[in-house]
């Protein structure tokens, strides 16, 4: 069960690094500064770099085997947890509120390279970019994970 997490968290990594890129992409540093409801810089580098200390942390619980390890990567997957579900919940309020007006974000479905924003495009923000498909499966992957992972700290299947 250990390399089963190992592997989902991997793919979950991987998701989420596309994710990043395509914030990144879209200017999503460049809009910290912004009023509004977005996701902002600490929160997602946060994210990510307790996500990424959490698998280095589990890579070195599977090569030693230490249960302290096990749960101290769990602890860490359940911050990961809560700051990834604080973004999805504004990216999800701000995608329902696009529908409700009655306007999709330019490009809310896609991952292409925008040259040069429109006016209207510079008011949305960079996650709003994100490819539903991506959103979840990184979330169900995640889910599955952090299960996986508090199994495997709890002995189970061993």
């Amino acid at each position: 069960m250990k390399w089963a997490a190992l592997i989902l968290w991997v793919i979950t990594a991987l998701g989420g690094f596309g994710l990043l890129g395509i914030w990144l992409q879209r200017g999503g540093q460049r809009q910290a500064d912004r009023p509004g409801q977005h996701i902002r810089p600490p929160l997602i580098f946060g994210h990510m770099a307790i996500a990424a200390t959490g698998l280095v942390l589990w890579i070195i619980y599977v090569a030693s085997d230490s249960d302290a390890l096990a749960w101290i990567a769990f602890v860490l997957l359940l911050v990961v947890a809560s700051l990834g579900f604080a973004m999805f919940a504004i990216w999800l309020q701000r995608r329902q509120r696009a529908g409700a007006a009655g306007a999709a974000p330019a490009g809310a479905g896609t991952a292409a390279p925008v040259e040069a924003a429109s006016p209207v495009e510079a008011d949305v923000p960079a996650e709003q970019h994100f490819p539903l498909p991506i959103v979840g499966a990184h979330g169900i992957l995640a889910a599955t994970t952090l299960v996986l992972v508090l199994l495997t700290a709890l002995g189970v299947g061993d």
